[in-house]
């Protein structure tokens, strides 16, 4: 590969003479980059997949692909929750340039710093010792006829070794004393001290054998009354709430600070709000899955009233739902969505049209929002939530439960509230 054809070299020459660069895929140009294939640079195609020679931070062997190191150019004013936000809408759910090292991929890129040990050399470039004969165009090493006398020795000569020059050494010996090492999460984490966890082991194992074999035992008694107590049956009969779904992205309006409050109180409280409030409590992170109690009154026409108490799950993750167990996702009732395709990528279903046939879809926004032309397509229902009023929380709250009672009693009636 030559610099004339070094995907690399060829976005950093098209940011500095400021060069208009284009998508495009197999169907021809496109408007975004999450639908190209192709990043177009002074119309020259180039896969936007391609390996560059940029070196990932305390990484040796791998490196940014061109998309990467182009988004980090292109959302360089951003901040970094907008940044990660737009990565990921552009198709780097992994790989993408770290927050801590998009400053120094823009500088490169726009020329305000030379190459570094983090740009590989190119492929054609000579990484042959001083000293080596030139070769031929065919890639041998010319043959020069040499004459001796018919009973001269042979004569090898020896290879000079290099010396370094004393002052050129204590010159580079001081500069790496001044040096500071640029670190980022991984190279903060590693720590270089050995802990020998030995001691704790062998104190501990003893204990832990114990409570294994007791562990063993009560899950045999448990399994042979199981069989045969006709309350434990029934208790395990009501173990089928219904589970809701929440979007784990930080610029959600519900999210697992707020949602217990909401649901259960109707009353919408900000999430970094009620983030720092949890903060102020002890509570730095929030749990991966949430119950919801709710309480119903009905009056019969005797008068009479009935409080029926269900309770309902909240996750904002497939691992917290994978604790329910197999059949997880035939308990799932609704999934709250801000619009985002990414957030059903590790669903069952993760195509919209698909996940919400199976279950109930809600789409989240202010009341002040524009329609998102991204959700016109899908079997979702829109609750709009006032950004100042709010005693007008009650009603959009009794909305979601009317919405989702009906939804349930539609399509799975068989889940027991308890």
């Amino acid at each position: 590969m030559s610099t004339e054809t070094d995907p690399l070299l060829i976005l950093r020459q098209a940011i500095k003479s400021k060069s208009k660069i284009t998508y495009a895929n197999d169907a021809g140009p496109c408007a975004t980059l999450a639908d190209a294939t192709l990043l177009v640079i002074n119309d020259q195609p180039l896969p936007k997949s391609t390996r560059t020679r940029y070196r990932k931070a305390g990484a040796a062997s791998e490196f940014y692909t061109l998309d990467a190191v182009y988004v980090a150019w292109l959302f360089r004013d951003a901040a970094g929750a907008e940044y990660m936000k737009q990565a990921r809408e552009n198709g780097l759910a992994v790989g993408f340039v770290s927050v801590t090292e998009r400053k120094h991929v823009v500088d490169w890129l726009e020329g305000r710093t030379p190459d570094s040990d983090r740009i590989a050399p190119l492929t054609t470039e000579s990484s042959t010792p001083p000293g080596t004969p030139p070769r031929t165009a065919a890639g041998q090493v010319p043959i020069t006829p040499r004459s001796r006398a018919p009973d001269a020795p042979t004569a090898t000569p020896s290879k000079r070794r290099y010396i370094a020059d004393a002052h050129d050494a204590e010159v580079v010996k001081k500069i790496r004393q001044n040096e500071v090492e640029l670190r980022d999460r991984n190279t903060v984490l590693r720590g270089i001290k050995p802990n020998n966890f030995t001691a704790v082991r062998t104190a501990y194992g003893e204990k832990l054998k114990k409570l294994k074999e007791t562990t063993r035992v009560g899950a045999a008694a448990t399994a042979t009354s199981s069989t045969t107590d006709p309350k434990l049956l029934a208790r395990k009969a009501r173990h089928n709430q219904p589970i809701i779904m929440i979007s784990s992205s930080p610029t959600a309006l519900i999210t697992m600070h707020n949602v217990k409050r909401f649901l259960e109180d109707s009353v919408f409280e900000p999430s970094q709000d009620a983030r720092a409030r949890a903060a102020a409590e002890g509570n730095i992170r929030p749990e991966d899955l949430i119950p919801i109690y709710r309480k119903r009154t009905s009056i019969d026409t005797s008068g009479k009233e009935t409080v029926t108490k269900t309770t309902y799950f909240v996750v904002d993750s497939v691992e917290a739902l994978a604790k329910f167990g197999t059949d997880a996702w035939e308990r799932v009732v609704c999934v709250m969505t801000t619009g985002q395709a990414w957030q059903f990528r590790p669903y069952k279903w993760n195509e919209p049209r698909q996940l919400f046939h199976n279950v109930k879809g809600i789409y989240v926004s202010w009341s002040n929002d524009p329609p998102n032309a991204k959700i016109k397509d899908w079997n979702v229902t829109e609750l709009k939530i006032d950004p100042h009023r709010r005693h007008v929380d009650k009603s959009v709250v009794a909305h979601f439960w009317k919405l989702l009672d009906t939804w349930i009693q539609t399509n799975k009636a068989w889940l027991v509230k308890a």
